[in-house]
């Protein structure tokens, strides 16, 4: 039996000013993605192509692990783009031949009465066919229970975003001043440089 599973999530956040505006930041579409996930499931095949390697998963008696490639990029204006470009399910070959994910989502910048604020949303669908026994069961129960799994992975991410990117934007915008700071030359003060 194929089956559909979707789930969407939205998010907003408001920046914290910094000395460093946050489009700066989210130029560099590779510092999103390790707010996303733990450096250790991580890992950069180029520029714009990572591969995530997500938790271990359970639906319905099934453990699975997804290993997602994503390709990340970034607009001029600070956008950041993520979309899935092809995914592997470890541990259930039956399933990963019969297995489709679609990841899409995008981040972005705005004003809102003078205060910085990032808008984003992320969209996720999985088509399966799903293996006997399991497809016996009744189609509105096995939906509900594949949207609540991708729904707790998007939230899982969603938290994950809100706490980690705005602490690597601060370290990152406080770091990028206080080099800036070091590179400028000194001036010297009238005891150091007497005029004669």
């Amino acid at each position: 039996m194929n089956s559909q599973f979707v789930a969407s999530q939205c998010v907003e956040i408001a920046v914290p000013e910094q000395p460093v505006p946050i489009q700066h930041y989210l130029r560099q579409p590779q510092r999103l993605v390790h707010a996303i996930a733990d450096q250790n499931r991580i890992d950069q095949l180029s520029h714009e192509y990572f591969r995530l390697k997500m938790r271990p998963l359970d639906f319905m008696s099934l453990n699975f692990q997804p290993t997602v490639d994503l390709k990340v990029w970034a607009d001029s204006d600070g956008t950041v783009h993520l979309r899935s470009v092809r995914c592997e399910i470890i541990g259930l070959d039956y399933i990963n031949q019969r297995f489709t994910l679609d990841l899409k989502g995008k981040l972005y910048p705005y004003q809102n009465n003078g205060v910085t604020q990032l808008k984003g949303r992320a969209d996720l669908q999985v088509n399966v066919e799903v293996p006997f026994p399991l497809s016996l069961t009744p189609k509105p129960i096995l939906e509900a229970t594949g949207n609540s799994l991708l729904k707790s992975v998007l939230v899982r991410i969603k938290q994950k975003l809100m706490h980690q990117l705005l602490l690597d934007y601060r370290q990152w915008a406080n770091q990028d001043t206080q080099a800036s700071i070091q590179t400028q030359p000194k001036k010297l003060s009238p005891v150091d440089n007497p005029t004669l």
